[in-house]
Protein backbone atom coordinates (compact mmCIF):
# COMPACT_ATOMS: atom_id res chain seq x y z
CA UNK A 1 0.00 0.00 0.00
CA UNK A 2 3.18 2.16 0.53
CA UNK A 3 4.14 1.84 -3.54
CA UNK A 4 0.74 2.84 -4.17
CA UNK A 5 1.67 6.71 -2.47
CA UNK A 6 5.49 6.85 -2.64
CA UNK A 7 6.15 9.57 -5.16
CA UNK A 8 9.51 8.26 -6.09
CA UNK A 9 6.95 5.17 -8.07
CA UNK A 10 5.24 7.59 -9.92
CA UNK A 11 8.17 7.96 -12.68
CA UNK A 12 8.39 4.13 -13.36
CA UNK A 13 4.23 3.82 -13.20
CA UNK A 14 4.01 6.48 -15.96
CA UNK A 15 6.54 4.82 -18.44
CA UNK A 16 4.76 1.70 -18.19
CA UNK A 17 1.72 3.48 -18.76
CA UNK A 18 2.53 5.10 -21.47
CA UNK A 19 3.80 2.21 -23.37
CA UNK A 20 0.53 0.18 -22.86
CA UNK A 21 -1.63 3.70 -23.51
CA UNK A 22 0.92 3.58 -26.85
CA UNK A 23 0.05 0.19 -27.43
CA UNK A 24 -3.73 -0.06 -27.39
CA UNK A 25 -4.39 3.12 -29.10
CA UNK A 26 -3.41 1.52 -32.46
CA UNK A 27 -4.18 -2.20 -31.62
CA UNK A 28 -6.83 -4.31 -33.29
CA UNK A 29 -10.01 -4.55 -31.23
CA UNK A 30 -8.44 -2.39 -28.20
CA UNK A 31 -8.33 0.90 -30.63
CA UNK A 32 -11.89 0.80 -32.08
CA UNK A 33 -14.30 4.24 -31.86
CA UNK A 34 -16.77 1.42 -30.65
CA UNK A 35 -15.27 0.91 -27.41
CA UNK A 36 -15.59 3.50 -24.84
CA UNK A 37 -12.61 5.82 -24.01
CA UNK A 38 -12.70 5.57 -20.31
CA UNK A 39 -13.05 1.62 -20.46
CA UNK A 40 -9.40 2.63 -22.49
CA UNK A 41 -8.18 4.51 -19.94
CA UNK A 42 -9.49 2.37 -17.09
CA UNK A 43 -8.37 -0.98 -18.16
CA UNK A 44 -4.81 0.47 -19.55
CA UNK A 45 -4.70 2.15 -15.86
CA UNK A 46 -5.12 -1.11 -14.16
CA UNK A 47 -3.13 -3.13 -16.50
CA UNK A 48 -0.25 -0.93 -15.56
CA UNK A 49 -0.54 -1.00 -11.97
CA UNK A 50 -0.84 -4.76 -12.00
CA UNK A 51 2.33 -4.80 -14.26
CA UNK A 52 4.49 -2.22 -12.48
CA UNK A 53 4.83 -5.02 -9.36
CA UNK A 54 6.81 -7.61 -12.16
CA UNK A 55 8.52 -4.89 -13.65
CA UNK A 56 12.32 -4.28 -12.26
CA UNK A 57 12.98 -0.52 -12.97
CA UNK A 58 15.13 -0.08 -10.45
CA UNK A 59 17.18 2.51 -12.11
CA UNK A 60 15.04 4.85 -13.93
CA UNK A 61 17.09 8.14 -14.28
CA UNK A 62 14.87 10.58 -12.68
CA UNK A 63 16.64 13.81 -14.90
CA UNK A 64 17.06 14.70 -18.30
CA UNK A 65 16.99 10.93 -20.00
CA UNK A 66 13.25 10.55 -18.23
CA UNK A 67 11.69 12.65 -21.41
CA UNK A 68 13.76 10.53 -23.64
CA UNK A 69 13.05 7.40 -22.12
CA UNK A 70 9.09 8.51 -22.09
CA UNK A 71 9.53 9.05 -25.73
CA UNK A 72 10.64 6.02 -26.49
CA UNK A 73 8.03 4.19 -24.18
CA UNK A 74 5.53 5.75 -26.52
CA UNK A 75 7.39 5.10 -29.96
CA UNK A 76 8.16 1.39 -28.96
CA UNK A 77 4.31 0.92 -27.63
CA UNK A 78 2.96 2.86 -31.04
CA UNK A 79 5.24 0.63 -33.14
CA UNK A 80 4.18 -3.09 -31.67
CA UNK A 81 0.53 -2.28 -31.58
CA UNK A 82 0.66 -0.71 -35.08
CA UNK A 83 3.17 -3.68 -36.49
CA UNK A 84 -0.20 -5.76 -35.68
CA UNK A 85 -2.60 -3.91 -37.18
CA UNK A 86 -0.58 -3.44 -40.20
CA UNK A 87 -0.34 -7.08 -40.61
CA UNK A 88 -4.32 -8.12 -39.89
CA UNK A 89 -5.20 -5.16 -42.35
CA UNK A 90 -3.85 -8.11 -45.05
CA UNK A 91 -7.43 -9.43 -44.83
CA UNK A 92 -8.46 -6.07 -46.09
CA UNK A 93 -6.04 -6.33 -49.39
CA UNK A 94 -7.53 -9.35 -49.83
CA UNK A 95 -10.81 -8.25 -49.71
CA UNK A 96 -9.70 -5.42 -51.94
CA UNK A 97 -8.54 -8.02 -54.18
CA UNK A 98 -11.61 -9.60 -54.36
CA UNK A 99 -14.05 -6.74 -54.88
CA UNK A 100 -11.89 -5.13 -57.92
CA UNK A 101 -12.48 -8.67 -59.58
CA UNK A 102 -16.23 -9.03 -58.62
CA UNK A 103 -17.12 -5.06 -59.07
CA UNK A 104 -17.37 -4.11 -56.16
CA UNK A 105 -14.55 -2.00 -55.70
CA UNK A 106 -17.21 1.23 -56.13
CA UNK A 107 -18.69 0.41 -53.17
CA UNK A 108 -16.78 0.65 -50.32
CA UNK A 109 -18.50 0.71 -46.97
CA UNK A 110 -17.36 3.10 -44.02
CA UNK A 111 -15.79 0.58 -41.03
CA UNK A 112 -17.91 2.17 -37.59
CA UNK A 113 -14.71 0.98 -35.72
CA UNK A 114 -12.09 2.71 -37.41
CA UNK A 115 -14.36 5.71 -39.47
CA UNK A 116 -12.27 4.35 -42.66
CA UNK A 117 -13.73 3.64 -46.03
CA UNK A 118 -13.11 -0.40 -46.59
CA UNK A 119 -13.57 -2.79 -49.47
CA UNK A 120 -17.43 -4.46 -48.84
CA UNK A 121 -15.76 -8.12 -48.74
CA UNK A 122 -12.69 -6.98 -47.35
CA UNK A 123 -15.05 -6.01 -44.38
CA UNK A 124 -16.77 -9.35 -44.26
CA UNK A 125 -13.25 -10.83 -43.89
CA UNK A 126 -11.89 -9.00 -41.63
CA UNK A 127 -14.91 -9.42 -39.20
CA UNK A 128 -14.62 -13.15 -39.69
CA UNK A 129 -11.17 -12.55 -38.87
CA UNK A 130 -11.70 -10.70 -35.85
CA UNK A 131 -13.76 -13.01 -34.04
CA UNK A 132 -11.40 -16.24 -35.12
CA UNK A 133 -9.06 -13.78 -32.85
CA UNK A 134 -11.48 -13.69 -29.98
CA UNK A 135 -12.34 -17.44 -30.35
CA UNK A 136 -8.74 -18.72 -29.94
CA UNK A 137 -8.03 -15.76 -27.00
CA UNK A 138 -5.45 -14.21 -29.40
CA UNK A 139 -6.02 -11.00 -27.66
CA UNK A 140 -5.16 -12.71 -24.53
CA UNK A 141 -2.11 -13.10 -26.67
CA UNK A 142 -1.56 -9.52 -27.47
CA UNK A 143 -1.73 -8.72 -23.91
CA UNK A 144 0.51 -11.52 -23.48
CA UNK A 145 2.93 -10.16 -25.50
CA UNK A 146 2.99 -6.80 -24.21
CA UNK A 147 3.75 -8.15 -20.91
CA UNK A 148 7.06 -9.73 -22.09
CA UNK A 149 8.35 -6.73 -24.28
CA UNK A 150 9.47 -5.96 -20.46
CA UNK A 151 11.83 -8.40 -20.68
CA UNK A 152 13.25 -7.61 -24.18
CA UNK A 153 13.29 -4.11 -23.62
CA UNK A 154 13.48 -2.75 -20.34
CA UNK A 155 12.14 0.83 -19.72
CA UNK A 156 15.17 2.35 -18.20
CA UNK A 157 17.21 1.10 -21.19
CA UNK A 158 17.48 3.03 -24.67
CA UNK A 159 16.81 1.60 -27.93
CA UNK A 160 19.85 0.64 -30.19
CA UNK A 161 18.95 -0.14 -33.96
CA UNK A 162 20.72 0.12 -37.05
CA UNK A 163 18.86 1.40 -39.67
CA UNK A 164 19.88 -1.69 -42.31
CA UNK A 165 18.06 -3.91 -39.75
CA UNK A 166 15.45 -1.74 -39.49
CA UNK A 167 15.15 -1.91 -42.92
CA UNK A 168 15.03 -5.47 -43.77
CA UNK A 169 12.63 -6.30 -41.46
CA UNK A 170 9.78 -3.51 -42.58
CA UNK A 171 10.45 -4.98 -46.05
CA UNK A 172 10.34 -8.64 -44.65
CA UNK A 173 7.17 -7.84 -42.62
CA UNK A 174 5.47 -6.22 -45.91
CA UNK A 175 6.33 -9.18 -48.32
CA UNK A 176 4.75 -11.82 -45.92
CA UNK A 177 1.24 -9.20 -45.59
CA UNK A 178 0.81 -9.12 -49.13
CA UNK A 179 1.59 -13.09 -49.70
CA UNK A 180 -0.90 -13.83 -47.13
CA UNK A 181 -3.76 -11.61 -48.59
CA UNK A 182 -2.42 -12.88 -51.73
CA UNK A 183 -2.99 -16.32 -50.51
CA UNK A 184 -6.25 -15.34 -49.34
CA UNK A 185 -7.62 -13.78 -52.70
CA UNK A 186 -6.14 -16.14 -55.46
CA UNK A 187 -9.40 -18.86 -55.48
CA UNK A 188 -11.94 -16.28 -55.48
CA UNK A 189 -9.52 -14.32 -58.17
CA UNK A 190 -8.95 -17.56 -59.98
CA UNK A 191 -12.35 -18.53 -60.79
CA UNK A 192 -13.35 -14.71 -61.54
CA UNK A 193 -10.66 -15.12 -64.11
CA UNK A 194 -11.97 -17.71 -65.34
CA UNK A 195 -15.31 -16.60 -65.59
CA UNK A 196 -13.90 -13.70 -67.38
CA UNK A 197 -12.42 -15.86 -70.28
CA UNK A 198 -15.68 -18.05 -70.65
CA UNK A 199 -17.58 -14.27 -71.00
CA UNK A 200 -15.21 -13.54 -73.64
CA UNK A 201 -15.58 -16.31 -75.57
CA UNK A 202 -19.49 -16.35 -75.09
CA UNK A 203 -19.02 -12.94 -76.56
CA UNK A 204 -16.79 -13.57 -79.48
CA UNK A 205 -19.46 -16.65 -80.11
CA UNK A 206 -22.63 -15.05 -79.69
CA UNK A 207 -22.35 -11.18 -80.45
CA UNK A 208 -26.11 -10.88 -79.78
CA UNK A 209 -25.50 -11.67 -76.38
CA UNK A 210 -24.89 -8.39 -73.71
CA UNK A 211 -21.85 -10.11 -71.55
CA UNK A 212 -22.11 -6.94 -69.60
CA UNK A 213 -25.18 -6.97 -68.37
CA UNK A 214 -25.02 -11.20 -67.45
CA UNK A 215 -21.52 -10.62 -66.79
CA UNK A 216 -22.15 -8.91 -63.12
CA UNK A 217 -24.61 -10.92 -61.91
CA UNK A 218 -23.30 -13.70 -62.86
CA UNK A 219 -19.42 -13.13 -61.10
CA UNK A 220 -21.01 -11.97 -57.65
CA UNK A 221 -22.91 -15.39 -58.11
CA UNK A 222 -19.98 -17.03 -58.74
CA UNK A 223 -17.57 -15.51 -55.71
CA UNK A 224 -20.33 -15.79 -52.90
CA UNK A 225 -20.57 -19.55 -53.98
CA UNK A 226 -16.06 -19.61 -53.99
CA UNK A 227 -16.19 -17.87 -50.88
CA UNK A 228 -18.67 -19.79 -49.31
CA UNK A 229 -16.53 -23.21 -50.62
CA UNK A 230 -13.54 -21.77 -49.44
CA UNK A 231 -14.97 -20.13 -46.33
CA UNK A 232 -12.27 -23.11 -44.51
CA UNK A 233 -9.13 -22.65 -46.17
CA UNK A 234 -10.04 -19.00 -45.60
CA UNK A 235 -9.57 -20.13 -41.39
CA UNK A 236 -6.38 -21.38 -41.89
CA UNK A 237 -4.63 -18.86 -43.89
CA UNK A 238 -6.40 -16.72 -41.13
CA UNK A 239 -4.81 -18.85 -38.26
CA UNK A 240 -1.47 -18.71 -40.64
CA UNK A 241 -1.96 -14.45 -40.48
CA UNK A 242 -1.92 -14.44 -36.47
CA UNK A 243 1.25 -16.83 -36.64
CA UNK A 244 3.27 -14.24 -38.49
CA UNK A 245 1.72 -11.18 -36.46
CA UNK A 246 3.12 -12.59 -33.12
CA UNK A 247 6.07 -13.77 -34.29
CA UNK A 248 6.61 -10.34 -35.65
CA UNK A 249 5.67 -8.69 -32.81
CA UNK A 250 8.57 -10.45 -31.16
CA UNK A 251 10.97 -9.97 -33.50
CA UNK A 252 10.42 -6.02 -33.52
CA UNK A 253 10.40 -6.55 -29.83
CA UNK A 254 13.93 -8.59 -29.99
CA UNK A 255 15.30 -5.93 -32.71
CA UNK A 256 14.58 -3.02 -30.31
CA UNK A 257 16.25 -5.00 -27.08
CA UNK A 258 19.07 -5.80 -29.11
CA UNK A 259 18.41 -9.55 -29.00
Amino acid sequence: MDDLINIAAIPVFLLIFVRLAAFFTVLPLFSYRTIPTPFKIGFTFFLALIMYYTVDASSVPINGDYIILLMKEIVVGLLIGLLAYIILSSVQIAGGFIDFQMGFAIANVIDPQTGAQSPLTGQYLYIFALLFLLSVNGHHLLIDGIYYSYQLIPVEEFVAIQAETMAEFVITTFNQMFLIAFQMAIPIVGCLFLVDVALGIIARTVPQLNVFVVGLPLKIFVSLVVIFIFLALYITLVEKLFGTMFTAMRDLMQLFGGA
